[in-house]
């Protein structure tokens, strides 16, 4: 997280049934950060608060893993430095595959 112009944003972050688990079961997670704020910042958030769902979600050099999908909003991430605003959700979904 990264120093902003003061104040704080909150963000919700909504987890798919598989990650609940490693969250503590929880479906959905409210994490006030500092501004700017970007995808990367709120899976750095997300991986302190709960390091198991921050394992299952990037990699051991910090890459998102290429079975998990991130929105913004209703919009897919393009990557971890797109912007989050003020009162956004954040959606993880892993892939689902199929066969």
């Amino acid at each position: 997280m990264r120093e902003g112009g003061g104040g704080v944003l909150k963000v919700v972050v909504r987890l798919a049934a598989g990650l609940r688990p490693h969250a503590g079961g929880a479906a959905s997670l409210a994490f006030d950060l500092a501004p700017p704020v970007t995808v990367g910042d709120v899976l750095d958030a997300l991986a302190a608060a709960h390091p198991s769902v921050g394992r299952r979600i990037r990699d051991e050099a910090g890459i998102l893993r290429r079975h998990v999908n991130v929105f913004v909003g209703p919009e897919k991430a393009g990557g971890v430095g797109d912007p989050v605003g003020e009162g956004a959700e954040v959606t993880i979904l892993p892939a689902v595959s199929g066969g």
